[in-house]
C-alpha cells in the first residue's frame, strides 16, 4: 500500500457502503427468516401430490436455502468490510501521528510510488548562526527509527487490505450461481483461515517421509479444526495441487516404508480422515481454480504417480481412499466414478487384477483395514457415494424413457448393472481378516441405500426422522434393485454378495409401504391407494409380481428377512394406529391393511423356512436354529425411534448408524409410540426377554406359529378396548382372511408365488 493512500484515506465511501450492506443485512434475515418460518414451514405441511409435491416443494427448499445463504454471504461481507475499514482507519492514524512525531524531530517523509517512500533529515541554512550552536544535524537512529516504524504500519495495512480482498474474492467465487454459505464475523478470522491453509499447504509439499510425526499431528489437529471452513479448504486444495495431494498420502499412507511407528500409523489414521474431509469440502466451492482442480485430479486417476511408494499406485487407487471421509461434490463425484468404471470395465476380469493381487502390497486404508486395504479403488469411491445420498442417486438413475416400471435389462442403469452383475469382486483382507468377505460389495449396499433412501449409509436416527428423504429419483434405483434381486437370477446373486442382504433388506424396508401398494390389489388390478397412500410424488412401482418376487428372494436371507420384517411389522402398526375401530371406514381400511400386512410377512416366512430347509435340511438341528434366529426379529424393534412419520431401527452389533428406516402413517408421528405401536414394541420386548436368543429346536411349525402369534396379538391389540368392533370383525370372518393371507402365500415357483429358495 502506497503511504499517501493511506495517510489522505478517505473512508466515508467505504462507510457508506458498510451501512448499505448491514441494511441489506437486516432486510435479507428479514426475507430468512420468512423463508423459513411461512414458506417452507408451509410448503412441509402442505398435502400435495403428484409433481406439485415434488418439484414445487423442492424448489422451494432451494429457494429458503438461497435466502439463508444470502443472508450469510452479506454478513460476513459487512462484518470483513466493517472490521477492515476499522484497521485501515487506525493505520491511519498511526502513520499521521509517526509522521508528525518525525517533523518534530525536522523528519520529512515523502511518498516515492509503488509502496516505497524515504525518511531524510530537513536542515535549515540559517542554521549555522543559531546562537546556541545547534547544527540542526539529524540523528540517523531517528531516521532509521521512522522509517522502521512506518514500514511496519504500511505492512500491516497492506496486509488488512489485501487479505480482506483475498477472502472476499474467495467468497463470492464460492458459489457461481447463488451465494456462499461461508461465514466468518470479521476479517481476522477470514485472514487467519486462509494464512493457515498456506502454511499447511507447504507440509505436504515435502517429502512425506521428511514430515515428523510432530509435524502430522499439528497437520491432523489442523485440518480437524478448519474441515468445515471453505476458504480454508479451497485454498488448502489449490496450493498444494492434485498431484501433491495424492502423493504425499501414498507417502504417508505405505506402511513398508522403514520401522514400523504405532505412533506414526495412529496419525496417519486420522490425516486419510482429516484430509479427505478438507479436500471434500473443497471440492464444494464452484470458483474456477477448483473446477479445474477437479478436472487435473481426475486426470489422474487411470495414471501412475510416479512415486516409490505404495508400489507406485495409480490416481484412482489413492484419491478413493481418501473420498472415503467428507462431503464431496455431487457433480465431482459423478465425473470420478464415471471415468472409474470406464477404466475398471477395461481390466475387468483379467487373470490377474490390476488392483488386488500378490505383488501389490501398497495399502492405502486405515480404517477397518483387517477386511479392507483399500487396494481396490472401487470400495472408497463407493463408500463416498454412501455418504452423499444425491450424488449416489444420480449415478445409479435410472435411464431416461423407462416405463411404469423396470421389466427389462435395457431399462437398467449400466453403473448399476456392471457393479452387481458384471464385475468381478475379490476379497481386499489381510492375513488376520475374513478371506470370504468382499468389503466393496458391502460398501455397493451402502451406496444404494443412500441411492434409495435418500438419507447417508452413516444417518443417525435423529437425521432419519426428520422426513422422508425418498423421491422419484430415488424410487427410480430402488424400482431397478427390486428387478435385479427380484428378478430369476435374484437368489443366486444373493447367495454370491452376502454383504449386501442387510443393505438390500433396508432398502425393502424403506420402501414398505409401495410394496404393500402393490400387494393390496388382484395382480396388477385394483391396488388400493386409499389403505397405501404415496407418501412422496413419483412413488416406486414394483408390478403385484415385481413385489412378491422380490420380497421372496429377500426372504430367503437371514439379514435381510430380519431388516423387512420389522419395517413391515411397524408400518402395518402405525396404519392400524391411524384408523382405529371407531367407524365402519376405519374399520375396512384396518381389514385390507392386515390382510395385505399378514401376505407380505407370509411371503418373507415362507420363503426363509423354504431355504433353510434346503440349505440345512429340514428339521435338521441347523435348520432349527436359523429359524430361532429369524423369528426372533422383533428385538429389533426395541430400541425404534419415531418421528417425522419414519421409524428408524438401530440393528443390534452395529453402529447407531446402521439403521432399518420404516415409514410410518404420517398422521401418527405425535402418538403411536405412546398408543398402539409403543404397546406393540413393549410387548416385543418382553417377548425376547422370554424367549433365548437361538433356541435349540426351532421346527418350521413352530416358526408359523409364532407369525400368527404375531398376528394374533396385532388383531387383539387393535380392538383391545373395542369389544363391538370385534364382535363385528369376527362375525366377518377376519380372522380366516388375515390367516389365509399369511399361510396361502410362499415363495417356491411350483407351490405358491414367487422365487424359489437358492440351490447349489
Amino acid at each position: 500500500m502506497d503511504l499517501n493512500a493511506l495517510r489522505d484515506g478517505n473512508f466515508s465511501q467505504l462507510g457508506e457502503a458498510i451501512t448499505d450492506w448491514e441494511e441489506m443485512t437486516k432486510k435479507l434475515d428479514t426475507l430468512r427468516a420468512d423463508a423459513r418460518d411461512n414458506l417452507k414451514a408451509k410448503a412441509d405441511k402442505a398435502n400435495w401430490a403428484g409433481v406439485n409435491a415434488q418439484v414445487s416443494r423442492e424448489f422451494i427448499d432451494k429457494t429458503a436455502k438461497e435466502f439463508a445463504d444470502a443472508h450469510t454471504q452479506a454478513n460476513t461481507v459487512a462484518k470483513i468490510l466493517k472490521d477492515t475499514r476499522g484497521e485501515l482507519v487506525d493505520y491511519r492514524t498511526q502513520l499521521n501521528e509517526a509522521i508528525a512525531r518525525g517533523a518534530a524531530k525536522h523528519l520529512t517523509v515523502v511518498d516515492t510510488g509503488h509502496g516505497t517512500f524515504t525518511v531524510s533529515g530537513n536542515t535549515r541554512p540559517d542554521w549555522a548562526a543559531d546562537p546556541s550552536g545547534n547544527t540542526g544535524a539529524v540523528d540517523q537512529k531517528d531516521v532509521d527509527g521512522l522509517r522502521d516504524e512506518i514500514q511496519r504500519i504500511l505492512s500491516k495495512a497492506t496486509e488488512s487490505d489485501s487479505t480482506a480482498a483475498k477472502a472476499l474474492t474467495l467468497i463470492v467465487n464460492q458459489a457461481k450461481y447463488g451465494f456462499s454459505s461461508a461465514a466468518y464475523g470479521d476479517r481476522d478470522a477470514a485472514a487467519k483461515a486462509v494464512a493457515d491453509a498456506d502454511r499447511l499447504a507447504k507440509i505436504l509439499k515435502k517429502n512425506p517421509h521428511d514430515v515428523t510425526n510432530t509435524e502430522l499431528a499439528s497437520l491432523n489437529s489442523a485440518l480437524a479444526k478448519y474441515k468445515n471452513d471453505p476458504l480454508f479448504a479451497e485454498e488448502f486444495a489449490t496450493q498444494v495441487g492434485p498431484k501433491k495431494v495424492l502423493t504425499f498420502w501414498a507417502g504417508i499412507a505405505d506402511p513398508y516404508q522403514g520401522t514400523y511407528d504405532p505412533e506414526r500409523a495412529a496419525q496417519a489414521k486420522r490425516l486419510q480422515k482429516n484430509l479427505g474431509t478438507v479436500i471434500g469440502r473443497a471440492t464444494l466451492s464452484d470458483s474456477d481454480r477448483m473446477q479445474g482442480w477437479e478436472k487435473r485430479m481426475i486426470g489422474l486417476g487411470p495414471h501412475q504417480l510416479g512415486t516409490d511408494d505404495a508400489n507406485d499406485p495409480l490416481g484412482y487407487a489413492v484419491m478413493s481412499n481418501l473420498m472415503r471421509f467428507g462431503d464431496y461434490d455431487d457433480q465431482f463425484l459423478n465425473d470420478y466414478g464415471d471415468k472409474l468404471l470406464a477404466y475398471d470395465k477395461q481390466v475387468n476380469g483379467q487373470p490377474m487384477s490390476p488392483w488386488i493381487n500378490n505383488l501389490n502390497q501398497g495399502d492405502l486404508n486405515y480404517w477397518g483395514y483387517k477386511n479392507d486395504r483399500g487396494r481396490d479403488p472401487m470400495t472408497g469411491f463407493l463408500e463416498a457415494l454412501g455418504h452423499t445420498p444425491e450424488a449416489s442417486t444420480q449415478f445409479f438413475a435410472q435411464p431416461d424413457g423407462t416405463g411404469d416400471s423396470v421389466d427389462k435389462d435395457s431399462e437398467v442403469n449400466g453403473h448399476l448393472k456392471y457393479l452387481t452383475k458384471e464385475r468381478v469382486w475379490l476379497s481386499d483382507s489381510t492375513l488376520e481378516g475374513n478371506h470370504d468377505y468382499v468389503a466393496g460389495r458391502n460398501s455397493l449396499g451402502r451406496a444404494l441405500e443412500a441411492a434409495t433412501t435418500g438419507y447417508s449409509a452413516d444417518a443417525a436416527a435423529k437425521d432419519v426422522t426428520a422426513g422422508d428423504g425418498r423421491t422419484a429419483a430415488t424410487a427410480g434405483v430402488m424400482e431397478q434393485v427390486a428387478y435385479l434381486y427380484g428378478g430369476k437370477d435374484g437368489p443366486k446373486m444373493l447367495h454370491d454378495q452376502p454383504e449386501l442382504a442387510d443393505s438390500l433388506g433396508k432398502m425393502a424396508g424403506a420402501y414398505i409401504d409401495d410394496l404393500d401398494y402393490e400387494l393390496s390389489g388382484i395382480g396388477d388390478h385394483a391396488k388400493d391407494a386409499g389403505d397405501f397412500p404415496a407418501r412422496y410424488a413419483g412413488r416406486a412401482q414394483f408390478g403385484n409380481q415385481g413385489a412378491i418376487d422380490f420380497l421372496s428372494v429377500l426372504g430367503q436371507d437371514e439379514h435381510s428377512h430380519k431388516a423387512v420384517t420389522v419395517a413391515q411389522h411397524l408400518y402395518t402398526l402405525s396404519m392400524l394406529d391411524a384408523h382405529p375401530p371407531t367407524t365402519e371406514a376405519h374399520m375396512n381400511h384396518a381389514r385390507d391393511i392386515m390382510s395385505v400386512g399378514a401376505e407380505a410377512r407370509g411371503i418373507l416366512d415362507h420363503s426363509r423356512a423354504q431355504q433353510v430347509a434346503t440349505t440345512y435340511g429340514e428339521n435338521s438341528e441347523e435348520a432349527n436354529k436359523a429359524l430361532g434366529r429369524s423369528a426372533d426379529w422383533k428385538k429389533l424393534a426395541v430400541g425404534a425411534v419415531v418421528a417425522g412419520g419414519v421409524a428408524a431401527v438401530p440393528l443390534p452389533g452395529s453402529t447407531a448408524a446402521a439403521l432399518v428406516i420404516a415409514p410410518l402413517a404420517a398422521d401418527t408421528v405425535t402418538d403411536a409410540a405412546n398408543t398402539m405401536l409403543g404397546h406393540q414394541i413393549d410387548k416385543s420386548t418382553d417377548d425376547a426377554e422370554d424367549d433365548p436368543l437361538v433356541p435349540s429346536q426351532m421346527a418350521s411349525q413352530k416358526f408359523y406359529g409364532r407369525g400368527t402369534e404375531d398376528l394374533g396379538t396385532t388383531y387383539d391389540s387393535y380392538f383391545a378396548h373395542h369389544p363391538q368392533a370385534q364382535a363385528s370383525a369376527d362375525a366377518q370372518r377376519w380372522i380366516e382372511e388375515i390367516k389365509q393371507s399369511y399361510l396361502g402365500v410362499g415363495s417356491a415357483e411350483d407351490d405358491f408365488r414367487g422365487r424359489p429358495p437358492y440351490k447349489d
